[in-house]
Parts: structure tokens; sequence; C-alpha cells
């Protein structure tokens, strides 16, 4: 098996490849606002592969606060929530060998905390019903989001005020607000979940207490009746030989005198 890229060399390829094709891209407009924008787009593509080193992912899927954000699956493989499948399968391909127990021998607990982490969100997104389930959250998060936008709207109108809500002008708030609300519904599927989950426990508890009662209660009948019949069947027996014994008694027994008749 052909040994995986490492994520180093995986990172400074594809910045080089991406700065290849911006200089040739830009090389006849690099001059005034045109460097400046191009100057921007490097440090941007820069940045976006700085992110995606095994330490910085670790560090960010083991953050404070990871246990409530990784339930998210969108924020642990850090894709957007309108990535496609195709989408999802590239980028956990590429997060789980960066943060693969393997590639992070110095930090091998941490890699492999952070590696489970992936494999679940994955496994998450990659089934029709999970993908399908993950979808109305973010559905339902973005309708919250429109609600909240139209009763900011409306509560300016109603004080007079300019009818601007930040999350309707900035993509990147509207952005933002929905994954926050997105958090919330993962976390309150989660708490759902454990609460069934804790509940079915206790049923199952309880139905195995009440097995274990009802089959102590059966064995306890079951020794009570084989006792009585015994005890029956010994008295029937204690009952029989009395009366043999009074029968007996009866024959043999003492005789009364018969009554002499008076001589006058």
């Amino acid at each position: 098996m052909a040994a995986a890229p490492t994520p180093q060399a995986d990172s400074h390829a594809s910045g080089a490849h991406s700065s290849s094709s911006l200089t040739a891209n830009n090389q006849k407009d690099v001059d005034g606002e045109s460097f400046e924008s191009f100057y921007e787009e490097v440090k941007a593509i820069e940045q976006r592969d700085s992110v995606l080193t095994p330490k910085q992912q670790i560090d960010r899927l083991l953050r404070p606060g990871s246990t409530y954000f990784n339930l998210n699956p969108y924020d642990v493989l850090d894709i957007p929530y309108d990535a496609n499948l195709t989408e999802i399968k590239q980028k956990y391909r590429r997060m789980s060998i960066l943060v693969h127990p393997d590639k992070n021998v110095d930090d091998a607990e941490r890699a492999q905390k952070s590696f489970e982490c992936v494999n679940k969100a994955y496994k998450t997104l990659n089934n029709e019903e999970g993908f399908k389930r993950c979808q109305e959250i973010v559905d339902e998060a973005k309708q919250k989001i429109e609600d909240m936008i139209k009763a900011k709207k409306k509560q300016l109108k109603k004080e007079g005020k300019e009818q601007k809500v930040p999350e309707e002008e900035d993509p990147e708030k509207y952005k933002h607000a929905v994954y926050v609300h997105m958090c919330k519904l993962f976390a309150d599927l989660e708490r759902l979940r454990i609460e069934k989950e804790a509940k079915d426990m206790h049923e199952k508890k309880r139905k195995a207490q009440e097995d274990a009662e009802a089959e102590e209660d059966a064995k306890v009948q079951k020794e009570w009746n084989k006792n009585f019949e015994e005890s029956r069947t010994n008295r029937v027996d204690s009952w029989r030989t009395f009366n043999k014994v009074k029968g007996k008694k009866a024959k043999g027994g003492f005789r009364p005198p018969k009554p002499k008749l008076e001589k006058r």
C-alpha cells in the first residue's frame, strides 16, 4: 500500500500549486489595486492551508466546549452546511489523514480522540438517512433565523427605525447565526437521545426486576405447593393411623357392667 502524503507536503503542495496558478493568471495585472487583490487572495489561500495542519486540527477538535461543538458533524469536518456528499467524502479523507494517530505519533492519544470524532461525523453524514436528518436540522436552523430576522424588522418598524438587520445585510453573519442555531439543535437532539436511552435503560431495568420478582414468587409458590402436598399426605396418614388406633381401643377396651335386676 502506497504511503499517504504527509500533511505538510500536502499543505505545501496545495499552497505552491495555488500560488503558481494565481501567479500565472495575474502576472500581467500585478500593479496597484490588482496587486492588493492578488496579495489578499494568496494570503487567504495560505491561511486556509495553515488551518489544515495536524496540530491545529487536533487542537480544534479537542478545544474547550468540543463535547458540545462536535455534536455538529459539519463543524467536526469543517465544511459548510450546504456541502454535498462528494465534498463531504473528500474533506473526510483529508481530515482523517491529518489527525490519524499513525501520522501523529508524538500526540497519539489526542490524535486518536480526534480521529474518532472525524469518523463519527463522517458516518453520520455518509448515509442517506443520516444526511437527510442533518439537512432537516439545517433547514430548521435557517427557518429559525429567517423568523428571527422578520421579528427584528417588525420591531424596528414599530419603533420607527430603519429596518436593517445584520444577519440579513451580512451573509457571513447570517451563516454564523445559522451555525449557532444548528449547534443548539444538534445538542437538543443529543439530549433527547440520552434521555430516551436513560428511559429505555430504566424501563429495561424495571422489567428485569419485575421478571426476577415474578420468578422468585413462582419459585416460592412452587415450594409452598410441594410442602403443602407433602404435609397433606402426612396429615392424611396421621389421621388414618389415629382412626385405626381408636377403633382397636373401642373393640378391646372398657365395657360397662350389665345392670342387675333387683330382687324383691
